[in-house]
């Protein structure tokens, strides 16, 4: 019987070169969930406005804050995992902890016609386009 040894220093390469793979990727960036930028958000043109559904499961609606500025979202807060006392972790994969997501879209919104409406761990946000972003009519003299 022929038994093979492989190089130890390869098995450390290989494993170097994955950690510093994944380090360089973007799937770690502005994110507390284990892929992507967190919360994830999906953004929908509606009508002349634009609605913005954003995924928060176990988030408090306290915890969450948001701000608008010309066509820019900022979507901040916290969120945590509360257990009773005398319990014993075998296993946890729900990451919590502050998170901070920051998107732009293409057109300028009314800040202060934003309606933020949050239920079952979604929010929604009704984005009304600014007054100067909307197409005008013009009279032909």
């Amino acid at each position: 019987m022929i038994t093979s040894f492989t190089d130890p220093f390869d098995a450390l390469l290989s494993l170097q070169r994955a950690l510093e793979e994944r380090s360089a990727s973007e799937w770690a960036q502005d994110s507390t969930m284990s892929r992507g930028p967190f919360p994830p958000v999906n953004v929908f043109q509606k009508g002349e406005d634009l609605l913005a559904v954003v995924e928060l499961p176990g988030v408090e609606k306290n915890e969450i804050k948001v701000e608008a500025k010309e066509n820019t979202i900022r979507i901040f807060g916290k969120k945590a995992i509360k257990y009773d006392d005398g319990v014993s972790v075998h296993r946890r994969e729900r990451l919590f902890g502050e998170f901070d997501r920051t998107w732009s879209v293409p057109v300028a919104i009314e800040a202060d016609g934003i309606i933020a409406d949050y239920k079952n761990g979604v929010l929604s946000l009704h984005l009304p386009r600014a007054q100067s972003a909307k197409p005008r009519n013009i009279q032909i003299r």
